[in-house]
């Protein structure tokens, strides 16, 4: 399946909002995407509406364990939030632009601001697992972009500038939020590789030398095509393992889930007061 013709993303876009509004009144201006192990922040939103995936026009669902497949929309507070609970990868077989209709999903429901997390290998040598990292740059290493094809002028411009895809308000609104709550959270430069096999030993000592501190299967496309439509985005990585050939341990996506759910009180705690604080300051 090659990229969509020009014209034909816009008509899925639509058809999917249009779904979604139909069953869900309320207009959400923050957007989360919660990755694997994360997805019962989203059990905490008040008045909440649920809508399967299956059930939105041209939303894929995913296949992997920790990716429940729901779009909640729902209170935090005073903030209307629309969460992505779980998310599709490019290794399930998803084309860059479906691989990102969700994250295009949330910008045109309203969202214009949209918070990204993921578990990630931890590369740089003081990470441990559990640790939380702002990421403040990434590098583009999947050998995929969510904008190759014919260009949809309507949704952004053919050569989009990623100076700022990191939005630096909605970071340092990250590191308000965690010092107020006392979660401690790291910085650094995130990695997308294709998978779904984790990175060799040589790829992570690759990987350090490019000045990376962890590495994953997500998120950089969803931010670029974020970026494309001009919505600001800040995200964090739930460094569930040290990378291979750091720790000696083998790697297994079971321990992704495991520490990922170790990590959730604080990651819950930072997510919530992050959110607080973007709620004034978007647009």
């Amino acid at each position: 399946m090659g990229p969509m013709s020009t014209g034909e993303l816009e008509r899925r876009l639509g058809e999917a909002c249009d779904s979604v509004r139909a069953q869900c009144e309320a207009t959400p201006t923050v957007g989360l995407v919660l990755g694997s192990g994360l997805g019962a922040f989203a059990d905490g939103l008040s008045d909440a509406v649920r809508i399967p995936y299956d059930t939105i026009p041209h939303l894929p669902s995913p296949t992997v364990s920790g990716h429940a497949g729901k779009l909640h929309i729902g209170k935090l507070g005073d903030v209307t939030l629309a969460c992505l609970q779980g998310r599709v990868h490019l290794y399930e077989g998803h084309e860059p632009e479906r691989a990102v209709f969700g994250v295009r999903l949330l910008a045109r429901l309203g969202c214009s601001v949209v918070l990204i997390t993921n578990a990630a290998g931890g590369i740089c040598s003081s990470f441990h697992p559990g640790t939380l990292m702002l990421i403040s740059d990434h590098i583009n290493l999947s050998g995929k972009n969510p904008l190759t094809g014919p260009n949809e002028a309507s949704l952004g411009p053919r050569f989009p500038d990623m100076t700022h895809a990191y939005d630096p308000e909605v970071g340092q609104l990250a590191r308000d939020a965690a010092a107020a709550v006392g979660v401690e959270l790291k910085e650094g430069v995130y990695v997308a590789m294709g998978g779904p096999s984790y990175e060799t030993p040589a790829e992570i000592r690759m990987l350090r030398t490019l000045g990376v501190d962890a590495v994953g299967m997500s998120t950089v496309p969803e931010v670029i095509a974020l970026g494309h439509m001009g919505v600001r985005c800040g995200a964090v990585s739930c460094i569930t393992n040290m990378a291979a050939g750091m720790s000696g341990a083998a790697l297994d996506h079971r321990e992704v889930e495991e520490t990922a759910a170790q990590a959730r009180d604080s990651f819950v705690r930072l997510l919530a007061a992050w959110i607080e604080r973007i709620g004034p300051a978007k647009g």
